[in-house]
């Protein structure tokens, strides 16, 4: 986040970092100088226009609202506010428009669900939407540093013969792939699947939209990969719907598939974009379209989205609270 900050739009004044006790007093580097790191409390919002929260859902919840009572807006990176009714979620690319009611609160997506509503937009403006099916490969990097560490280390155990250990992961995640995602729920599916419905469904203001997620842990160190089946109003052309995503910003085609041009995580890490390739009709549901798409879920699928989301927030002059 203090990355994309320091390439971003806004023109900050100051720039504050706030942690627990525990971090308190370290330095960070940013734009060629060091912060400190303060502790936050209840009164670290006064006089500060914008929060960008990635403490976890408790610590949003516990201390969002004491910004908001400061004039502070905030853009919360956590769930905690993602189902409020008062709170906008938003995609900028997608719903900027959903910014002008927000009361103070701007909740970010789920990583997953930011990269996939991009496609989902250009084929919603071209012919609609009837019913979704994802199946996400999500990377280690979405459990965090923790995850990171987890798959490292026990892709090293798995090569040199060694018992293989989990604690991040629900099984050992090296050379294999784990169907879970999140706790499982009494309908079978699990929180981070149920996330990606509701949230799609909010996003795109289709509150009937038929969708269903399956999320799997892979392999990978970063960035999340999906393969999206969307049945529609209507039938669209592979041509049209290349398109139709074309026109959507942030959203970019890689889809030769005769040149073996199509995205994968290895190329798409570091980028703010999100990449879409292997676009086919079904072969038997004339309505029905498939694809695949990759983005790096730190950047686009967290800190970008919430910078853009700040950025969009200053230029719509909405970087107040009502």
């Amino acid at each position: 986040m203090m990355r994309e900050i320091e390439g971003s739009t806004l023109p900050c004044d100051q720039v504050s970092l706030l942690a627990s006790s525990r971090s308190a007093g370290k330095t960070l580097p940013f734009a060629g100088t060091s912060l400190e790191v303060a502790e936050l409390t209840h009164d670290s919002f006064q006089g500060v226009d914008l929060a960008l929260f990635a403490a976890g859902g408790s610590r949003s919840k516990e201390f969002a609202p004491s910004a908001v009572k400061a004039g502070c807006v905030v853009v919360d990176n956590s769930s905690a506010w993602r189902m409020d009714e008062t709170c906008p979620l938003v995609v900028p690319e997608v719903n900027a428009q959903d910014l002008d009611w927000h009361g103070g609160i701007i909740a970010n997506p789920n990583c997953s669900t930011i990269q996939m509503v991009l496609p989902l937009r250009a084929l919603q403006n071209a012919v609609g939407l009837e019913r979704v099916i994802v199946s996400t490969y999500q990377s280690a990097a979405g459990a965090g540093q923790a995850g990171i560490t987890e798959l490292l280390e026990s892709t090293r155990a798995a090569l040199a013969g060694e018992p293989l250990t989990c604690e991040t992961f629900s099984r050992p995640l090296a050379f294999d792939a784990i169907p879970q995602i999140g706790d499982f729920t009494d309908t079978g599916y699990t929180t981070e699947e149920r996330k990606m419905l509701y949230e799609t469904r909010k996003i795109l203001g289709l509150p009937n939209l038929a969708a269903s997620a399956t999320c799997v842990r892979v392999p990978v160190v970063r960035g999340h990969l999906e393969a999206v089946t969307v049945d529609l109003k209507a039938p669209l052309s592979v041509a049209d719907a290349r398109a139709a995503m074309a026109s959507i910003p942030g959203l970019v085609l890689v889809d030769e598939p005769a040149e073996l041009r199509f995205p994968v995580a290895r190329d798409c890490v570091g980028s703010p974009e999100t990449f879409v390739g292997r676009i086919r009709e079904d072969e038997c549901l004339p309505a029905t379209l498939h694809f695949w798409v990759v983005s790096d879920n730190l950047l686009k699928g967290a800190a970008t989205n919430a910078v853009q989301i700040a950025e969009a927030l200053h230029d719509k002059n909405l970087l107040r609270v009502p």
